[in-house]
């Protein structure tokens, strides 16, 4: 076990994680009595992606959004550009 007060901590913060995660217990004293000590986190798993986890919203985009021409939409597209603005 290695006990090490928060200054000296604070310099060698690199070297007690890797002890730490070597499997060593680190403790970190304040005024000589230990305040905490450094696991290893465990890593959470990971969950698959689902796929389809909107499909309860039946959110249905008729074809004319994507198909239909928008008549003003091309007059603007159309327009001769005016340089002096």
């Amino acid at each position: 076990m290695t006990t090490m007060n928060i200054a000296e901590a604070k310099s060698k913060l690199s070297e007690l994680v890797a002890r730490a995660e070597a499997g060593e217990e680190v403790v970190i004293a304040r005024n000589g009595k230990p305040a905490v000590r450094l696991v290893v986190a465990k890593a959470s798993p990971k969950q698959p992606r689902r796929l389809g986890v909107w499909e309860h919203l039946n959110i249905n985009v008729p074809d004319s959004v994507f198909f239909d021409p928008d008549s003003e939409l091309e007059a603007l597209m159309d327009a001769p550009i005016d340089p002096t603005t």
